[in-house]
């Protein structure tokens, strides 16, 4: 799967507040494809198939599970927010209907909102654990990631893979100026709880989260990830469902931000009116 420039999305009322459900239907329609190469890289590196049991930490609106399920791998997704998780279990439902036929629950597949406490009934430990939502760009992006790799990896047989992904350097990422765009606008809400504005990507921001939970590094590679937009309005739809400009909304308004983060995008509007940022994208392979 490559990336594609998405339809395009327009606010009704930019002064009025994004509901939850529209914002993870952003997420899904708009942005979680963005990271489509780096699934299929990871994937094709690990060789995943139907002897793959993967369990898999923020999954989102469910393309990463959707596409081990495609290779036919048995998937369970955890994600913290309903209305992502809502919209994967929709996808994996309509998938499931095709695979399967109308009225079957899909086998290889389960979603819930915590870690379990064990791997489905009378399946096999999972041999897969993946962590895809990039760390390296927010202060303290990271800070759950290592708790939720602790209680998952029990629940993996001895030697089991784990895949980690980050940003890559920001002199690869063109959407690193764009972020940058979120701490100047959240500098009057110093709080060490707001944890979202732009850092710079370190070095062993990857390698950092495995030492603390106990995991040993074995491999790495890098992916191209291409954010492509349809036009300046999708392009910040999709931005601020990723959550990485709510700390800026709350410092300010929502319209202040969208008008910043507009303005951030010009350089990366092409003649046709798309918008088009190259980026790298960094994962991690460790064994348990």
């Amino acid at each position: 799967m490559t990336p594609t420039l998405v339809r395009h999305h327009r606010y009704a009322d930019s002064s009025a507040p994004v509901e939850a459900g529209t914002r993870a239907r952003d997420w899904a329609e708009i942005q979680e494809r963005m990271l489509a190469p780096l699934y299929e890289a990871v994937y094709e590196r690990l060789e995943v198939g139907a002897g793959t049991r993967m369990l898999s930490l923020g999954c989102g609106s469910g393309l990463a599970l959707l596409i081990a399920a495609s290779r036919g791998a048995r998937v369970t997704g955890v994600d913290t927010d309903r209305d992502r998780l809502a919209l994967a279990r929709e996808r994996l439902a309509s998938d499931a209907g095709q695979a399967a036929g109308p009225g079957r629950a899909d086998p290889r597949a389960r979603l819930v909102d915590s870690v379990p406490a064990a791997a489905p009934d009378g399946e096999a430990p999972y041999n897969l654990l993946t962590a895809f939502q990039p760390i390296g760009c927010a202060a303290g992006d990271s800070e759950g990631l290592a708790p939720a790799l602790t209680s998952a990896v029990p629940l993996a047989v001895r030697g089991a893979t784990v895949v980690l992904a980050g940003w890559g350097p920001p002199e690869r990422c063109a959407t690193a100026p764009v972020l940058r765009v979120a701490a100047r606008l959240t500098e009057s809400a110093r709080s060490p709880r707001s944890g979202t504005g732009w850092r710079p990507t370190l070095r062993d921001d990857l390698e950092e989260v495995a030492a603390r939970a106990g995991l040993k590094p074995d491999g790495s590679g890098r992916v191209s990830c291409p954010f492509g937009y349809a036009d300046v309005d999708s392009a910040v739809r999709g931005l601020l469902s990723t959550g990485l400009f709510d700390t800026a909304v709350r410092a300010t308004d929502r319209t202040q931000v969208e008008k910043e983060v507009a303005e951030a995008l010009h350089p990366h509007l092409r003649p046709d009116g798309t918008v088009w940022m190259p980026n790298v994208f960094r994962y991690l392979v460790c064994v348990t």
